[in-house]
């Protein structure tokens, strides 16, 4: 089955991150890929920029438009890893070795056709 790892950090520590802080953090999700491939559990991932992010609220037939993540909290949405897992003991045991500090674990729906 297949589980998204959705990492969530604050930019503001990342911007304020010294270039070696950037590298140990590079180097590590690094790592972190190498493991799963090992265990043939790394299926993707990507960093999201939250620079250019919009998001739109819907309601009542009109679109709200409002530039930069839309949250509430310090944290955002900074990237995903999508992983193969035979459940979700196992997509916990993946999330438990990531490198991120929030780490929101949600399986991945699969429609038949």
């Amino acid at each position: 089955m297949k589980y998204a790892l959705l990492l969530y950090g604050n930019q503001e520590t990342w911007s304020n991150a010294t270039p070696e802080q950037r590298q140990e953090t590079i180097a590590a999700h690094g790592r972190f890929i190498e493991l799963l491939n090992e265990r043939g559990a790394f299926l993707d991932g990507e960093e999201l920029g939250t620079g250019a992010a919009v998001s739109l609220r819907k309601k009542d037939g009109q679109v709200l438009r409002t530039d930069g993540p839309f949250v509430e909290t310090v944290e955002h949405l900074g990237g995903y890893y999508v992983v193969e897992a035979r459940d979700l003991d196992e997509a916990i045991e993946y999330a438990k070795a990531c490198p991120e500090r929030i780490v929101e674990v949600r399986p991945v729906v699969e429609y038949q056709e």
